[in-house]
């Protein structure tokens, strides 16, 4: 991941003082600023899912809306963090902005001394993300890696079951669920069935058998 000094912060704002006043505050605190002047020109750069980064984000632009582009962000699984900065804020929008998974919602003339402080923790929310997916998507492989027998084993185990009632369920010997058990652990990198069930629950894998 890259140093703090690297993190971008990207500013959507098709009103170019608004730009302007940004870009002073987000150079001035070692971060790089990058202007776009509305949503569409914004979804062009295609930003990656692994980049981690703070969004400043009007509400009202021409074509597509603050809160549109908040909505296909969360669609294409971008992690970055978004703070709303608006002219024209209600109740109902800055709800809908929260519970999308907004940073904050401030309204214009916006303090820069407030920004300067709320952004800070949005890109730390941005970096969490980013890693949290990014081990994820490592235990997904690791799953992945499992043979069909392997994932059986690992679905019945994290269940609570012992070696002798997997055995039984699966209609093998008990031996070889023994053998099983520790390719699984091997696989997935765990060290012990607390750490095996934690993985299972990354998986969203059920905790029951029925």
């Amino acid at each position: 991941m890259r140093s703090e000094s690297e993190i971008d912060v990207f500013i959507v704002d098709d009103d170019p003082s608004i730009q302007r006043a940004l870009k002073r505050l987000v150079r001035s605190h070692g971060l790089r600023a990058r202007i776009y002047s509305n949503a569409v020109e914004f979804l062009s750069a295609d930003i990656s899912p692994d980049v981690a980064g703070c969004v400043l984000l009007d509400v009202e632009m021409p074509e597509m809306s603050g809160i549109d582009l908040q909505v296909e962000l969360r669609r294409r699984g971008t992690n970055l963090a978004i703070v709303f900065i608006t002219g024209h804020a209600n109740i109902p929008m800055s709800v809908q902005a929260v519970k999308g998974g907004a940073v904050d919602f401030l309204e214009k003339p916006f303090d820069p001394g407030t920004l300067a402080k709320i952004i800070p923790n949005a890109i730390a929310r941005s970096r969490r993300l980013v890693a949290e997916n990014h081990e994820l998507r490592q235990v997904q492989n690791d799953f992945g890696s499992l043979t069909s027998r392997e994932q059986e084993v690992f679905r019945l185990v994290v269940c609570g079951m012992l070696n002798k009632e997997v055995a039984i369920k699966l209609g093998i010997a008990e031996k070889t669920v023994k053998v099983h058990r520790s390719r699984v652990m091997t696989k997935m990198k765990a060290d012990s069935l607390a750490a095996l069930v934690r993985l299972a629950d990354k998986l969203k894998l059920p905790s029951s058998i029925n």
